[in-house]
């Protein structure tokens, strides 16, 4: 959850939407207000009755009249529902006292856990490590709220109250908790989207080819299971239904309005939804933020009331989205081609593009599950979804063609949960290969977005042809073991294309064993070739295809199967690929890939394998899904974990600098910081960073004896702390000079960063040289990233260079900037 006291709205466990933000000067009459309409039992349970409620003592619960407290306000539909805040101990500035209060009304829908999540992650980072609070026993309501927090809590009965004592420790089992939580809401929130009763158009029309009548006919003709009510400003009948002038006037209940007006209209219509109590809104009309600063305005003024009123959008200027669900059967998009059923889900940004994807996806005879086209993605985006989908029993495997990123710190921590369940494939358009600036504007470069999927074990692809490709495989075979490929083919050459391909992408050739090369000689014919590739020779017939396919897959030495047929030398090719796929039926639990080059694709028979029409498709598709596999076999590391880390003395140094208004640090005050996290300070303090001749004298002490390298951390507005690992004097941008994580990092990640770099094996000795204390490099990058969640106000962090020595580390240079940290957001934030 974010952790700074910014307006955000936060999805509660119905799937409305509530905004949390930091108290104010300007809420203390409304909080007042707030607190007298609370029940007398609510006012006793949670404040023992604040017999005296005034606008003073209201400043003094909220810190507005000072006194080291933190409050927080939650609103909706514009009134305030809810308030919290910690109150700091003077004699013990490591604690606070915490107290929060829900309005009666909107018990049970989550407010006070999230208000507990955001006052924890605040109240860290002032350097406050335990929560105190006093509730009477028989408010059973909130204790329930601490104890299903996942903090570790402890309670007393103290004086006639329970003490409850919580150290705001970010566990496993807390990070479990939260994730359940944030996954419900979602579910939640998206379900009207999916699953609704009954559909509005707003602004269909009795002439065809119009947007509005098209997506009316396109539910119509998909056969929606529920009830569809066209909105027309006069007509009172449209292809055979009764159309209302406005949502209002509609009698029954409307879950999903589907908006297709113009732009100018669009926030009357969205109004008028609102009053109606409709939960989901799907805007297709385009001419907002993608057009111009009018255009911006527009979206965000339709964003501010969906919000304000608990509802969610998707959209502007999208094409829609459906469920092939047979229970739904909702086509609410542009296309009049709606895909087979299916495993796969789908999100997509572009809206035209959506309609080819669709179309293909349909050519190619993948199944959809459901589809998304989410258009600005102001609000709905791709980590709502992936996390409904997560639940989602009608769906394996998820799809998302990205030009952008809302929220790229959570989605990496969505994905990465996700993806150990069910496989995340993504088209990232827009990559970009410029430099980074010299103050380390890291994100600048594609690879950040790279190590981004990587962290989380997202597949990307470069094409969506690719992306279809690894999808026909995810969605029909299982994950490989490990990366040794057997190739069965007909043709030689096209065996070697096969291998080439292959090992190319990184995969292996399996070594086939000598009982499966028996057990081939014993039924081939003599020309045939029995390595790796085997060759069953051009007119092989259907038996040899099966019986060469279950010796290979029952090869403890192969974990997946390339299978070849080249239809001209086939005298039966729907028979082979039965047999081919009677083979792997017998011998479940490895993938197999058929290539049939032929333009028609493969043969039906050939189901459940996927067909591709030339050989490095395949073996493309192959290692994408192999790398995924790897990623599943990696052990589980959290994040962070390192000891000796003084988080009271790097707050103290951090207010200590931004006392002056930020800069950046002298080199007394850099060591210090250093020091604290458990990083080893420069030899030879001084008061300013050294010039080129203090740095060479360094330089000349310590280099000799160790291998140059650089550690940084740089605060990108987007993506949030980007922690660099890089040889010394490389530009951070060059591939194998430097790899980059998103912070936080776990060990995992740390040592992955070290296995990307050329200079590896300069580390470990292989090059002549002794061996460098890899273990000690490692521990200073999962140190600078603690670092820098410790202390948000960090920019900027270079250590350069970093001498790994034979033994431990040596800081020769420090480099260390300090602002306050900002709050300013792009467009409202959707969190859990």
């Amino acid at each position: 959850m974010t952790h700074d006291a910014a307006p955000t709205d936060v999805v509660l466990r119905d799937g409305s939407t509530v905004c949390l933000r930091a108290a104010g000067e300007q809420d203390a009459e409304a909080l007042l207000g707030f607190l007298q309409s609370l029940s007398p039992e609510s006012l006793y349970f949670r404040f023992l009755g604040l017999p005296s409620l005034t606008v003073s003592r209201v400043r003094a619960l909220t810190g507005t009249a000072g006194g080291g407290t933190t409050s927080l306000v939650v609103e909706a539909g514009g009134r305030l529902v809810g308030f919290a805040g910690f109150y700091r101990d003077p004699g013990s500035p490591e604690r606070a006292e915490v107290a929060f209060a829900v309005s009666d009304a909107l018990h049970g829908h989550g407010i006070g856990t999230r208000l507990l999540e955001r006052l924890a992650g605040l109240a860290r980072v002032e350097g406050i490590s335990t929560f105190d609070a006093y509730v009477l026993g028989g408010n059973r309501r909130m204790l329930d709220v601490f104890r299903d927090s996942g903090f570790p809590v402890t309670t007393a009965v103290e004086h006639g109250a329970c003490h409850v004592v919580m150290p705001l420790v970010v566990t496993e089992h807390f990070t479990d908790k939260a994730a359940a939580r944030s996954r419900a809401a979602a579910t939640a929130s998206m379900k009207a989207f999916f699953n609704p009763r009954a559909v509005a158009v707003v602004g269909a029309n009795r002439d065809r080819g119009k947007t509005g009548s098209e997506i009316l006919h396109n539910i119509l003709a998909a056969g929606f299971t529920g009830s569809v009510v066209p909105v027309h400003p006069t007509a009172q009948e449209i292809e055979g239904l009764t159309a209302y002038p406005r949502v209002i006037d509609i009698p029954e209940s409307i879950d999903l309005a589907i908006i297709v007006v113009p732009a100018a209209g669009v926030l009357a219509a969205v109004e008028d939804c609102l009053s109606k109590h409709v939960p989901a809104i799907c805007v297709i009309s385009a001419g907002f933020g993608e057009c111009d600063a009018e255009g911006r305005a527009r979206e965000a003024a339709v964003v501010e009331r969906i919000r304000s009123a608990g509802a969610r959008l998707v959209g502007p200027n999208c094409m829609g989205l459906l469920n092939t669900d047979p229970a739904v059967r909702l086509n609410a998009t542009l296309s009049a081609v709606c895909p087979p059923a299916g495993r796969v889900a789908m999100s997509t940004q572009g809206g035209a593009l959506g309609l080819a994807i669709l179309d293909y996806a349909a050519r190619m005879h993948i199944g959809i599950s459901s589809f998304v086209s989410v258009g600005n993605k102001p609000d709905v985006s791709g980590n709502d979804l992936i996390q409904y989908w997560a639940d989602d029993p009608a769906t394996s495997v998820i799809l998302l063609y990205l030009e952008s990123f809302g929220n790229p710190r959570k989605f990496s921590e969505i994905a990465r949960r996700v993806g150990r369940t069910k496989p995340i494939v993504a088209v990232k358009a827009g990559r970009s290969r410029a430099a980074p600036s010299q103050t380390g504007a890291l994100a600048s470069s594609d690879a950040v977005v790279e190590a981004l999927f990587r962290q989380a074990g997202v597949i990307r692809t470069e094409r969506l042809e690719e992306l279809f490709d690894v999808a026909a495989l995810l969605a029909n075979q299982p994950v490989p073991r490990g990366a040794r490929v057997a190739i069965l083919t007909n043709a030689g050459g096209a065996g070697i294309l096969a291998a080439d391909a292959c090992e190319a992408n990184g995969l292996q050739l399996a070594a086939l064993s000598a009982v499966s090369v028996a057990a081939l000689e014993a039924f081939l014919p003599a020309g045939a070739t029995v390595g790796n590739p085997v060759d069953v020779r051009g007119s092989a017939p259907p038996a040899h295809y099966r019986d060469a396919l279950e010796t290979i897959l029952r090869d403890d030495q192969v974990d997946s199967v390339i299978v070849i047929g080249i239809p001209p030398l086939l005298t039966e090719s729907s028979a082979v690929a039965a047999a081919i796929a009677d083979a792997a039926r017998l011998v479940p639990g490895k993938p197999v890939l058929g290539v049939f080059m032929r333009s028609e694709g493969g043969p039906a028979a050939l189901a459940p394998i996927p067909a591709y029409a030339f050989p490095e498709s395949a073996a493309l598709a192959l290692a994408r899904v192999t790398s995924y596999g790897l990623w599943l076999a990696r052990p589980v590391h959290p994040p962070g974990g390192v000891e000796r880390f003084d988080h009271g003395t790097i707050r103290r140094w951090i207010e200590k600098i931004l006392s002056r208004g930020g800069s950046w640090t002298t080199r007394d005050e850099a060591n210090d910081l250093l020091e604290a996290a458990g990083i080893p300070g420069v030899e030879g303090r001084v008061s300013t960073r050294p010039g080129p001749e203090m740095s060479a004298v360094l330089m000349q002490r310590v280099a000799p004896q160790g291998v140059e390298m650089i550690v940084s951390a740089v605060q990108d507005p987007l993506f949030g702390p980007v922690i660099a690992c890089g040889t010394h004097g490389a530009l951070v941008h060059i591939p194998g000079d430097s790899a980059f994580r998103l912070h936080p990092l776990s060990a995992l990640d740390a040592r992955d960063m070290i296995d990307e770099l050329r200079g590896a094996p300069l580390l470990r000795g292989e090059c002549g040289a002794p061996p460098a204390d890899e273990g000690a490099l490692r521990d200073v990058v999962l140190r600078v990233s603690e670092l820098v969640a410790a202390a948000p106000e960090i920019q900027e962090l270079h250590l350069d260079p970093l001498i790994v020595l034979p033994s431990g580390v040596s800081v020769a240079d420090v480099r260390v900037r300090v602002e306050g940290a900002s709050s300013a957001r792009v467009g409202r934030r959707v969190d859990y």
